[in-house]
């Protein structure tokens, strides 16, 4: 009997598994609660990480993915992600994503933040997740896949501890679509911050669903803040400081250069509560990227990165700067969730017919520190596991350990243990923004997170049941924020992008225990 599969979701992830789905014989609905592709995807800029030179290897990428991750990663969906890098450019390839290539004909591989070798892939220059998307649109727009754009999913139908459809919103109507399997591929919670370089579409929608239908969540402390976005969130790229840009205070100071070994090319963690700290110190202002002397002469650097980075230079010329001449102002924004739904190594969750893939699951690939542009990777990855686990039909196994002080399984309805704050004002999507940006963002400790669930649980007990798509994006978000805040408190160590004030500076690059050259990781035979 044919499965009838709904993926939400249109990104790389969601695309990938749709698609794989689809050509196995699947009857494939795509529900989107925009337009195709509206996601993180398509703002993808620094590109996608994959063992593709004779000098490079699985064992490095996968130690060099641990070592940002804190020792929290998984080794064994660690392995999984650096072992099938070649295979998912292949993939990518063949739905017709063009990769950037030198002029023998050899793929150009840039270098970014805690990777020990160049092995980045772009496509278009600084525009590579918009490459992806395209290729994907197209390939599904051509493939037999029904696509439900401007549908909203608002919950899961759970019958029998099984998850047999969604309910959704579309054209003002509520309706329910059944299905034998469910595919979150939602993205993440970038729009639970003040400042995140996410559009505004990621409204924390995937892990709110599988809260209330009682998945497993884990890791939601995890918050990755990006370093360099100019200050209307417009991300600017680490590959930026791959190509040799450096980061300086007002007075010109090059302050990376005491916070890490790597300076500007640390993990994205330190580098970033470098900045912060820095910011502090001149009065909350931004720091500068300076880009003036990637080559010998302005002229030179000006067509350098028109040439190598199309998209920041569009944008930033936009706003009048000319950054061949003069720094520019960047500061942290929140990027990446590296926690999620927990799922197996191939998405599943612990709740029959629910997977989970990108990042909105956590597979444990990025332990307390997602590695630059291993999301891609890790979408298009677990997109295809996923597929070919739920056509396969294949039990599901235990999903990835939850590490110890994670969030777990959090209840959805679930107070906190905090005297709500009187006077906190109403509640507005801005409000909880700005609440959360400044209490369980970069610098966390226990006080403020208090503060935050206790406004937080104010604000719930308070709300009305949504109708709108608008009040359903912020009761998913009320909801993520809760846990979020929930689990940052219970852990009290600081560890990668998790750094609390009350405890000892953060852990961030540290190897699980082992000799040197981390055989205790690794397997010798991973080559």
């Amino acid at each position: 009997m044919t499965r009838r599969v709904i993926v939400v979701g249109s990104g790389a992830a969601g695309g990938m598994c749709a698609l794989r789905a689809a050509h196995a014989g699947c009857d494939v609905v795509l529900v989107t609660k925009g337009a195709l592709g509206d996601g993180n995807t398509a703002y993808a800029q620094g590109g996608i990480a994959a063992v593709t030179a004779t000098g490079d290897s699985v064992r490095a990428h996968a130690e060099d993915t641990l070592l940002a991750g804190a020792g929290l990663g998984e080794r064994a969906a660690v392995l999984a992600l650096a072992s099938a890098g070649a295979d998912a450019v292949a993939a990518l390839e063949s739905v017709g994503v063009s990769f950037d290539r030198d002029e023998s004909g050899a793929l150009r591989r840039g270098l970014e933040g805690a990777h020990r070798v160049p092995r980045i892939l772009h496509a278009g220059g600084d525009a590579t997740g918009a490459a992806i998307q395209r290729a994907l649109n197209r390939a599904l727009d051509r493939a037999p896949v029904t696509i439900r754009t401007d549908t909203f999913v608002t919950e899961l139908v759970v019958d029998g501890g099984a998850v047999r459809g969604v309910r959704v919103l579309s054209g003002g109507r509520a309706e329910t679509l059944p299905a034998d399997v469910v595919v979150l591929a939602t993205g993440g919670a970038g729009q639970l911050y003040a400042h995140t370089t996410n559009p505004a579409v990621a409204t924390a929608d995937g892990i709110a669903l599988a809260l209330r239908a009682g998945a497993r969540v884990a890791d939601l402390e995890f918050v990755q803040f990006h370093p360099t976005a100019l200050t209307d969130g417009t991300l600017v790229s680490e590959a930026v400081r791959g190509e040799g840009a450096v980061l300086i205070d007002e007075r010109g100071n090059r302050f990376c250069v005491e916070a890490h070994p790597d300076a500007e090319l640390a993990p994205r963690d330190v580098v970033a509560r470098a900045i912060a700290s820095a910011m502090a110190a001149q009065a909350g202002r931004p720091v500068l990227l300076d880009a003036t002397r990637l080559r010998e002469t302005p002229s030179e650097t000006a067509a350098f990165l028109a040439r190598r980075f199309p998209t920041i230079d569009g944008a930033v010329r936009a706003r009048g700067w000319d950054w061949s001449r003069r720094p520019v102002p960047v500061t942290p924004a929140a990027h990446y969730m590296m926690g999620g739904v927990a799922t197996d190594l191939d998405g599943r969750t612990d709740v029959d017919g629910l997977f989970a893939v990108g990042e909105v699951a956590r597979t444990g690939a990025h332990g307390a520190n997602r590695l630059a542009s291993n999301s891609l990777l890790e979408a298009v990855v677990f997109g295809i596991r996923a597929a070919d686990a739920l056509v396969s039909g294949s039990p599901r196994t235990e999903p990835a350990a939850v590490s110890a002080g994670s969030s777990g399984r959090t209840s959805p309805e679930r107070s906190s243990d905090h005297t709500p704050s009187p006077g906190t004002g109403a509640f507005s999507r801005e409000a909880l923004q700005s609440l959360m940006w400044q209490h369980v963002g970069l610098d966390r400790d226990a006080d403020g997170l208090a503060f935050a669930l206790a406004v937080l649980d104010a604000w719930a007990s308070a709300r009305e049941l949504p109708r709108t798509r608008r009040e359903h994006e912020d009761a998913n978000l009320m909801l993520v924020a809760r846990a979020v805040a929930s689990a940052a408190l219970a852990r009290s160590r600081s560890i990668g992008a998790h750094h609390r004030r009350d405890d000892l500076p953060a852990v961030s690059a540290t190897p699980v225990p082992g000799a040197a050259g981390m055989p205790a990781i690794l397997p010798e035979k991973v080559a």
